[in-house]
């Protein structure tokens, strides 16, 4: 290159110290250094493809799959149905070897949720967060005919279907044994989805019934009789009050028996 081409270096102003002007010159050589950091991040941005993006996304759902297989129940058959989103466009992200996907704490993969993907080998790391739709097809049991509330819940009046899982909140009763013999705990319609909380175990006797009182420790069993305070269902706890006035807590076995482990 030509000497006389060659910028000069500009020359202290009049009137300016020495000290002063070399803060100044320190300050200029900082604010050039970030603008040629930040179009050199630019110029990564920029070369960023739809491709790629699709590549990993391809990849984030290859990894939702293995996720669903490795935690779905084995004796019901299942079948997970994946819509993946798309990332924001606005984002522009480095090229990636090798991206991470992963669940964000808090989150399952149940329903409207996202995932995390990260890079983990490119020129620039990133983390961004991708949205999904997981849902999860399986069997399950609607209701036929109206059904009142107390009545107890028989074949007739269920039929098998298949719906999403992740559409309520509450567990699906995929087995007869979740509820057939069950009494409804509210009034129930004709299409609904039985779910966790709409069945509870048949009521053997109401509050106040004598009931004999069945306590069983480490060999030996002990048999009274006190006055049920609460109603009493099958399976579940029932308070009894004592002739001494003592209050206990223990499971009904029967439309006559609570019994009390020790």
């Amino acid at each position: 290159m030509n000497p006389a081409s060659r910028l000069s270096p500009p020359r202290r102003p009049a009137g300016v110290s020495g000290r002063g002007w070399r803060g100044l010159r320190r300050l200029a050589l900082i604010s050039a250094m970030g603008l040629m950091s930040a179009t050199a991040a630019l110029s990564v941005h920029a070369q960023t493809t739809p491709a790629m993006a699709a590549a990993w996304t391809r990849q984030a759902q290859d990894w939702i799959h293995q996720q669903l297989q490795s935690t779905e129940p084995g004796a019901l058959p299942l079948r997970p149905e994946i819509e993946v989103g798309a990332l924001d466009s606005r984002l522009r992200l480095a090229p990636c070897a090798r991206i991470e996907p992963y669940l964000p704490a808090g989150t399952r993969l149940w329903g409207r949720t996202r995932i995390g993907l990260r890079c983990n080998e490119g020129p620039t790391a990133w983390n961004v967060f991708l949205p999904i739709q997981v849902r999860v097809w399986g069997p399950a049991w609607a209701v036929r005919q109206p059904v009142l509330a107390g009545t107890a819940l028989t074949e007739a009046d269920v039929e098998p279907v298949e719906v999403d899982w992740t559409e309520g909140i509450s567990p699906v009763l995929a087995r007869p044994e979740d509820w057939l013999g069950n009494e409804a705990a509210r009034n129930l319609l004709p299409g609904q989805v039985l779910r966790q909380g709409m069945v509870r175990a048949p009521q053997v006797f109401t509050a106040g019934t004598q009931v004999r009182v069945l306590v069983r420790g480490q060999g030996f069993t002990l048999t009274a009789s006190g006055a049920a305070l609460t109603h009493g269902h099958l399976g579940q706890t029932a308070r009894v009050r004592m002739p001494n006035r003592k209050v206990l807590t223990g499971t009904v076995r029967d439309a006559e028996t609570v019994e009390i482990a020790l």
